[in-house]
């Protein structure tokens, strides 16, 4: 099974690839609604939402969202065509000063 992101002339987008940063920033939203969730509810807070721990199980969920936003950005690159040298990356600069 070959790569196509490994063959010359292409590169796999990396971390510029939108899934990998919206991933990042749901897991860590969720890293803290879990920790919330586990540390600091209230019995006031547990009043508000009938007794359903809102923090704990919404960062569980935002967690595996995150979680399936990166596994899908490593399963599934985003592979984008590479110049074959400094030329066609466009106009040589300083040209015509």
């Amino acid at each position: 099974m070959s790569n196509s992101a490994s063959s010359p002339g292409k590169k796999a987008a990396g971390a510029f690839d939108v899934r990998n940063v919206i991933g990042a920033l749901l897991g860590l939203y969720g890293v803290v609604l879990v920790v919330l969730g586990l540390v600091g509810p209230s019995e006031d807070d547990l009043a508000k939402t009938g007794g359903f721990n809102a923090n704990l199980w919404v960062g569980l969920g935002m967690l595996a969202v995150g979680i399936g936003f990166i596994l899908w950005s490593r399963v599934r690159p985003i592979v984008v065509e590479v110049p074959k040298d400094a030329d066609a990356a466009g106009p040589a600069s300083g040209a015509g000063h």
